[in-house]
């Protein structure tokens, strides 16, 4: 697609001035007609109401009649209760088949008027609609299954079994009344009753704490239950066979735990635990379904509308009317188009010249600071791309000095690989130990060089992983003196980690980290420490706690010719080195400080330097000791255990 050369103006109908202006144009008229319709609706407060007690209504209507059908196996009946709910309310109610057959009609004409295409509602207590349903009284709304509460078919209590309980719970509410605990009894649609505490829900199971009431006979299934709760146990059971997964055992409250495998001929299929409870919740869900259909009345569609067919009369606007409106929407359109051309106006100058520095920037120019006129959203919009500008030309030079930096850093242990196997080629050179230890030694500075690279990558990436556990500062200083130990007595360095904090310093808490990549940090201060310490010197590690107490101190102290303090401020940058010639006769890859600052911060500390130059310098970890709880407090990315 062919890019439009800078500076061509955008027809208008594309540009934004054309677009505010179609926008509040089309604002305008909208408003405008909204006003106008609005203010000949003077009885829309009573319409409102008049809508709200309709919703009321059909919801009754619907809860009335759903329950019906919960309680009875066929429609049979239901014209009395259709009647009175239609003389109540004032609407016309009517029942049919889901073939739309006639099962009861408030209607009273000799010929009712035809009814609508497209019913109200389903009736249907094993699939209740969650809306109305919702809408209902709480006491009588559907499961979260869509089965109406009231339909509990082979649950429902016989007689002698509903007043051998109610009697139960007479005596654990007069018990109670002793206690001075108000209480009712409260009667499930199955007839099982339930002692209620006025003010705490439900009375535990067994025994009311701190009285002697039982109540545990109130709890224990019935025979009546047992039958019903066995048989929806073999439905939801035969379910589960065919989707090949363990059997469950169901508890009166339909909560299951999972029995093994019925047998070994087909072993389950192997799923998560939130696709288990999923298959069994719809297996249940579906046996209760299969078990309740014979139990309850049979679908059927609820029409529900107005009691006759007169309509609310509409209002017109007269010829007087019509032209006042008329008039005041050209009003507004015209202030509208004004006002809108002046603002667009104002505010595309200042997007012109972003949209020309941007295009500057992408083709490679300098680009040149935008002017910020004003502040508002377009100024601040400008200083940020001023920013961004500025940021995007700084990591630009940090880009093109970093690849110098790889580029130089690989080149030198590749140039003397590539020398030496070229020496050796041309028979210069025989491949004798020493040769072979030279070429290893020069591979090896690659690898850590990589490895280095990596580290620093997935750091910057936040895919740094740690490993925590629970860490002996000072005997983890102790393994890398010894690790360093050969390292310092070829220089003629002393290496030293004394146990116990300085004097004046308090001891180290407990801390909480990745030893591994807490030893790497330490050893790069260390081995940075030995580079730059002339024979003869010392290099000292200790640890000690902060004044606070929260965090752990790790000092790596030297000897050794210091840092100008106008450098400072570069030590732990990437590929720097107070080498300024790149020499690894005393240094190393320049990454190693980078590393240092990227394991502490991982670890939610920081690093530290202070030098005198020609004295030395005193590297500083300083990493959050555990919590409370033991766990680690940086933010770098953790794993529970190795």
């Amino acid at each position: 697609m062919p890019r439009p050369r800078q500076g061509k103006r955008l027809p208008l109908r594309k540009s934004l001035l054309g677009r505010l202006l179609a926008v509040s144009a089309l604002v305008a008229a909208c408003s405008v007609a909204a006003t106008a319709w609005l203010a000949v609706q003077t009885t829309s407060g009573a319409i409102k109401q008049e809508q709200g007690q309709n919703l009321a209504d059909d919801a009754r209507i619907y809860q009335t009649l759903l329950g019906h059908a919960a309680t009875h196996l066929r429609w049979d009946g239901v014209d009395g209760t259709v009647r009175d709910l239609a003389r109540q309310t004032g609407r016309r109610i009517a029942l049919t088949t889901p073939q739309r057959q006639l099962l009861a009609d408030s209607a009273t004409q000799a010929t009712p008027p035809a009814l609508p295409p497209q019913a109200s509602a389903i009736v249907d207590p094993l699939a209740a609609d969650i809306a109305l349903a919702s809408a209902g009284q709480q006491s009588s709304g559907a499961a979260a299954d869509r089965i109406d509460p009231r339909a509990v078919g082979p649950f429902r209590l016989p007689a002698a079994e509903r007043d051998r309980l109610r009697e139960s719970a007479d005596r654990g509410v007069e018990c109670l009344r002793q206690y001075g605990i108000a209480s009712d009894v409260v009667v499930s649609p199955s007839g099982r009753p339930r002692i209620q505490i006025v003010g705490n829900g439900v009375g535990r199971i067994g025994r009311i704490e701190g009285t002697r009431c039982a109540t545990g006979a109130l709890d224990a299934p019935t025979a009546t239950e047992k039958k019903a709760l066995t048989a929806l146990n073999q439905l939801a059971n035969a379910c589960l066979d065919r989707q090949e997964l363990a059997h469950v055992q169901l508890n009166p409250d339909l909560s299951w735990t999972t029995n093994p495998a019925p047998s070994a001929q087909s072993a389950p299929t192997v799923r998560g635990p939130s696709d288990n409870d999923r298959a069994v919740a719809s297996c249940v869900s579906a046996a209760r379904r299969e078990q309740l259909s014979s139990h309850v009345a049979s679908p059927a569609l609820l029409f529900i509308g107005d009691a006759d067919s007169a309509t609310v009369p509409g209002f017109d606007l007269s010829p007087a009317n019509t032209a006042r409106i008329a008039g005041a929407a050209a009003l507004v359109l015209a202030l509208t188009v004004g006002a809108s051309v002046l603002a667009a106006t104002r505010l595309v100058r200042p997007l012109h010249a972003l949209t020309g520095a941007a295009q500057r920037m992408k083709d490679g120019q300098e680009s040149s600071p935008v002017p910020v006129t004003a502040d508002n959203e377009i100024g601040r919009l400008a200083a940020a791309f001023n920013d961004m500008s500025a940021h995007r030309a700084r990591l630009e030079e940090q880009r093109k000095a970093m690849v110098s930096d790889v580029a130089h850093e690989l080149r030198t242990p590749l140039s003397n690989i590539r020398g030496w196997l070229e020496a050796a080629q041309d028979g210069l050179a025989d491949p004798d130990p020493a040769f072979v230890s030279s070429l290893l030694e020069e591979a090896m500075q690659l690898q850590h060089i990589i490895g280095d690279l990596q580290d620093l990558a997935q750091a910057d990436a936040g895919a740094l992983r740690l490993h925590p556990e629970p860490v002996r500062i000072e005997e983890l200083l102790g393994q890398v003196a010894a690790a360093h130990q050969n390292l310092a007595e070829t220089a003629g360095v002393t290496l030293t980690a004394p146990t116990g904090p300085p004097e004046g310093r308090v001891p180290a808490p407990a801390l909480r980290a990745d030893p591994v990549r807490l030893r790497q940090a330490v050893g790069n201060l260390v081995s940075n420490a030995v580079r730059h310490t002339p024979p003869g010197g010392g290099v000292t590690l200790r640890a000690y706690g902060s004044a606070a107490g929260c965090e752990v101190v790790v000092d790596v102290a030297d000897t050794g010719s210091g840092i100008p303090a106008e450098d400072l401020a570069y030590v732990f940058d990437r590929f720097w080195r107070a080498e300024k010639s790149r020499s690894r006769r005393t240094g190393g890859s320049g990454l190693g400080l980078a590393i240092v600052r990227k394991l502490a911060e991982a670890h939610g500390g920081t690093a530290h330097v202070e030098s005198t130059e020609g004295q030395g310098s005193v590297f500083t970890l300083r990493i959050p000791a555990a919590g409370p709880d033991g766990a680690l407090t940086g933010n770098g990315m953790t794993t529970p255990t190795r």
